[in-house]
């Protein structure tokens, strides 16, 4: 295995841990403890739960890998704050975390080390020259930071 497969191999199994972590948590989550708060006042944890769907479908377009699950997520889930709108229930949100997560995990198989540092589909051509660091990698580093930080939240609101 060369050192780039070997870049890639760690990035990705990074993210597969933190959605088994994900998965772990919330998937057996009595619905009063999906409402809990993160803190007081703030999102509400199907909120959350809700929210990394939405983010990881959108990983789906900007890693060139195919048509998005769950479009629809977008206006309760990341246009809106919590508590501004009807959410989906726990089982709908569970399918669809499931299904945006396969569909990405399938196209991840896909792609080679030279592939992950080809351009994501938000920065046009002329930035990615300027900025080669804009990269599918970068993607997938930066969304699996930001999954563990909200699992991070998630955990210390059940304490």
């Amino acid at each position: 295995m060369t050192n780039e497969h070997l870049l890639v191999a760690t990035a990705l199994a990074a993210w597969k841990l933190n959605i088994e972590r994900t998965e772990k948590l919330f998937f057996d989550l009595p619905a009063e403890k999906l409402q809990a708060e993160i803190a007081p006042g703030k999102n509400r944890l199907i909120y959350l739960w809700g929210h990394l769907t939405a983010v990881h479908d959108r990983m789906i377009t900007a890693l060139s890998l195919g048509e998005r699950v769950r479009p629809k997520f977008d206006a309760v889930f990341i246009s809106a704050p919590d508590k501004t709108s009807d959410l989906p229930s726990a089982d709908e949100i569970k399918k669809a975390w499931s299904e945006v997560n396969a569909r990405l995990l399938k196209g991840f198989e896909t792609l080679t080390p030279a592939d992950w540092l080809r351009k994501h589909s938000a920065v046009s051509d002329e930035d990615f020259a300027k900025e080669p660091l804009r990269n599918r990698y970068a993607i997938l580093l930066s969304r699996t930071s930001h999954l563990a930080y909200h699992l991070g939240q998630a955990v210390l609101a059940l304490k």
